[in-house]
């Protein structure tokens, strides 16, 4: 079964919150719907500079904004949809085979990134066109 923009979600992780701060604890299993094996932050992002731009065949994330904001749009080679995130608090989670990209970095902006394996180029599409391909079942 292909996935769809329909299984990406937000998630709203727990926020515990006092006097002298809060704290949101991200739990493989738990918070998080898969274990982790890997997670990266991105920061520094120029003014008009995009992040993302591809698709995993088999690794599944999540992609929590830090600090300040951006937008994700999410791709299932038929439909697309934009989800603004802007909370520590929630993230959105992406399935296998959805192509992904980050947009409208805000001025500070931090996107923390969990993911369900470690780095490997062969796991990615990284051209549209292939992504489409295989969404298709097309060689």
């Amino acid at each position: 079964m292909s996935t769809t923009i329909d299984d990406c979600r937000r998630i709203d992780f727990p926020r515990i919150s006092s006097g002298r701060g809060s704290i949101t604890p991200l739990e493989a299993g738990k918070t998080v719907p898969f274990d982790i094996a890997r997670i990266f932050y991105i920061y520094d992002v120029p003014g008009g500079a995009n992040r993302g731009g591809h698709a995993h065949r088999n690794v599944e994330q999540l992609i929590v904004s830090c600090m300040s904001s951006f937008d994700v749009t999410v791709d299932d080679g038929t439909n697309q949809r934009t989800i603004t995130l802007n909370r520590a608090y929630n993230g959105l989670y992406i399935p296998k085979q959805i192509w992904a990209e980050l947009v409208n970095f805000s001025s500070g902006a931090v996107c923390l990134v969990l993911a369900s394996d470690l780095y490997d180029e062969e796991e990615y599409f990284r051209r549209y066109d292939d992504f489409l391909a295989f969404k298709r079942g097309t060689p």
